[in-house]
């Protein structure tokens, strides 16, 4: 059966961490948009510098979480501190939630999560430098590839992007 992903993203998230889940997902079929606050392009951060711009297919306001069957949240620093402040955003990433749909985050997009209050006594990991944030948020933060936790699929940094690829179609299927 063919699925639609959400990927919420701005300028600065990390490129593999959006580019790698994309393609995994479209090669199953699937059909996966670029969710953003803003239309046209946005730019990727890649490991040390800005890296290719990505088309968004709609904007979070053209989107609702109704539309897709999961959403992926990538990392990079700058994503995600813009889209956790960003109460349209939030308010998508609380939908998917609430509809019990698959949310899938990596590295720093995590930290998404906290503002939008869905990590309380959930297991998950992140990048090791945004743990002791999710903890205080009353994550179960632990040190892993990958952890799934009742559709909520978490991983810490491009190396993981397998397992997280892998988990990530898992919990949609």
């Amino acid at each position: 059966m063919s699925k639609k992903i959400a990927i919420l993203a701005t300028n600065g998230f990390e490129e593999s961490e959006l580019k790698s889940p994309k393609e995994h997902l479209e090669q199953q079929g699937w059909t996966a948009h670029i969710i953003s606050p803003e239309s046209g392009t946005i730019k990727a951060w890649a490991e040390k510098d800005w890296g290719k711009e990505y088309n968004v297919d709609k904007t979070i306001s053209e989107s609702s979480a109704s539309d897709y069957d999961a959403l992926v949240l990538p990392g990079g620093v700058i994503n995600p501190d813009q889209l956790r402040t960003n109460d349209e955003a939030l308010n998508f990433v609380k939908d998917f939630f609430t509809q019990h749909k698959p949310v899938a985050a990596i590295c720093h997009g995590p930290q998404i999560l906290i503002n939008a209050e869905a990590v309380q006594g959930r297991k998950l990991t992140s990048v090791n430098s945004i743990s002791k944030d999710l903890k205080n948020a009353g994550a179960v933060w632990e040190d892993s590839e990958v952890v799934v936790d009742n559709g909520l699929v978490t991983s810490r940094t491009p190396e993981d992007l397998p397992a997280f690829n892998a988990k990530l179609v898992e919990e949609i299927n």
